[in-house]
Formats: structure tokens, C-alpha cells, sequence
């Protein structure tokens, strides 16, 4: 079956009565409380977005973010009594999309993910219409702009501007993380593969992109900045 949401919860209570409010509101929820029963229901099921607890009993949030991660690509916001900031980085590093702390009003919480839904849902749609827009080796990054992933260029129109290879690589993760916010801790782990690298280095390759596709790099439209967090990518215009 389809459902928008799917609430994890090892506490029964706060996690029927989310789904329950829920479906009031015309945003179809299930509900489960417990590492193996979530992934149950994800293998039997098609979800568009999770509501996931760190503490899932015996077992942890984080291992099943992880997990999902590996074989799903919904949006996953994570909702817990833990309030450090190591916690806050530990889940948006492992593939979260947001944070909410406990406790939580159901009505901001429902505001939320109904905004999430509607973006992701809108970012589903625009890929499929790219898809059809363009062939197998150009990808549409916005109006007339495209990454040619053959020869890794910049084409607009009959110009085209060569990329360096980390530009390449940091633009084509954009364009196929569209919506997500990414951490410059996912870069360092994903585009350089190399820990050691500082953060100063991925703002510094982040203003060269910005030159060689923003209209205007110190107003940035394309890849704009999540203070504190990282960097987005919007939908293609």
C-alpha cells in the first residue's frame, strides 16, 4: 500500500495517537515501534516520508537511518527527547532531513511535514519531466544550463565551459541530491573521500561552482546556503 508517513516509535502512545491526528488531516500514516518492524513495513510498503525516534528500544534510529538510506531516498526527520548538538549533527550526517525536538506541538509537526511532502513531492515530478527533457548525457540544472556528463562541461545554448574535476563531481552530487540539504561533512565523505580536508576547502570550491553557474555568485539562486548546516540545490527552473 501507499502512505505518506510512516511514524517509528518505541513509545506506542506518542506514536498511534501522531498517526491518528494524522490521517485526520487527510495525510495517510502508519505506524510501528520497533527496528524490525520498520523495515518490515518499508519492504511491503511504499512511504513518502518517515517520522523516526533515536530510541528504538534495544536498537537505534541512527543504524536504521542508515539502513533506509542504503535502499530508500524518502525524506527522514528525526524526532527525539535528545536535545545535544552532537545528536543534531549525528542525524543530518547520517542522511536526516531535519531535527525536531520532543515534546512537540502536533500542529507544527503536521505543518512540517506536509511542507516536506509537497516539496518532495514536486521534486519527484520535476525529475521525471527533466528526464524527458534532456538525453541520457545532459542534465538540466536550471532554464537553458546544462552539465553535459560526457564531457564534463557547462552547456549553454551553443558555449560551454569546462569544469575542474572536484567541480564536476560537486555539481553532479547537487543534481542528484536536488531538495536535500548536504552537509559539508557529506562532501568531504562523498565528493573528496577524504576526512582530513577542511571545511574552509568545500566553501572555496562551493564560490568557484557559484561562478561558473550563478547569474550572480554573491546572490546565489542555484545552490544556495543553509547556515550552520550546509548547502541545497532547488528545482530546476
Amino acid at each position: 500500500m501507499d502512505y505518506k508517513c510512516l511514524m517509528i516509535d518505541d513509545d506506542e502512545i506518542i506514536a498511534e495517537n501522531t498517526a491518528e491526528y494524522f490521517n485526520a488531516f487527510d495525510i495517510k500514516t502508519a505506524y510501528v515501534t520497533s527496528f524490525e518492524d520498520a523495515v518490515c513495513f518499508l519492504a511491503e510498503n511504499t512511504v513518502s516520508l518517515l517520522l523516526l525516534d533515536i530510541n528504538l528500544g534495544d536498537r537505534s534510529g541512527f543504524e536504521l537511518c542508515k539502513r533506509i538510506r542504503n535502499e530508500y531516498d524518502m525524506p527522514i526527520l528525526f524526532i527525539s527527547a535528545r536535545t545535544s548538538d552532537d545528536d543534531v549533527l549525528m542525524a543530518l550526517n547520517i542522511g536526516g532531513d531535519d531535527y525536531i525536538k520532543k515534546p512537540f506541538k502536533m500542529n507544527i509537526l503536521l505543518a512540517k511535514v506536509r511542507a516536506i511532502l509537497n516539496r518532495y513531492e514536486n521534486t519527484q515530478s520535476a525529475e521525471k519531466t527533466a528526464a524527458v527533457q534532456t538525453d541520457s548525457r545532459n542534465i538540466r540544472i536550471c532554464g537553458d544550463l546544462f552539465l553535459d556528463t560526457e564531457s564534463h562541461c557547462l552547456r549553454r545554448n551553443d558555449s560551454q565551459v569546462t569544469l575542474k574535476a572536484l567541480e564536476y563531481k560537486m555539481l553532479h552530487y547537487f543534481l542528484t541530491h536536488r531538495g536535500k540539504v548536504i552537509t559539508k561533512d557529506e562532501f568531504l565523505q562523498n565528493v573528496w573521500e577524504d576526512e582530513y580536508v577542511g571545511e574552509g576547502t568545500v566553501a572555496v570550491h562551493i564560490r568557484h561552482l557559484r561562478e561558473k553557474i550563478e547569474s550572480d555568485p554573491n546572490q546565489p539562486e542555484i545552490i544556495k546556503t543553509v547556515w550552520g548546516v550546509g548547502y541545497i540545490m532547488g528545482e530546476a527552473t
